[in-house]
C-alpha cells in the first residue's frame, strides 16, 4: 500500500461528520446488536411499555 492509497485524515473527518449528521437526522437505523444477541426483555418490561403507550381510547 502506498501513501496515496491510505485514507486521508480529512476523508476520515468528513465521513465521521456525515455519519454524525445522518444519526442526528434519522437516529440509529440499525442497532449495534440484534435482539437475539441481547436476549429477551423481561415480560414486565414489555407489559409496562404497552401500558405506557396505550392509546387513550382503548380504556383501561
Amino acid at each position: 500500500m502506498t501513501k496515496s492509497d491510505s485514507p486521508q485524515p480529512a476523508d476520515d473527518d468528513a465521513a465521521r461528520r456525515r455519519r454524525r449528521r445522518l444519526a442526528e437526522v434519522f437516529g440509529d437505523v440499525l442497532p449495534e446488536t440484534t435482539s437475539d444477541e441481547r436476549g429477551a426483555a423481561p415480560a414486565e418490561d414489555r407489559d409496562a411499555w404497552y401500558e405506557e403507550n396505550r392509546p387513550p381510547h382503548h380504556g383501561g
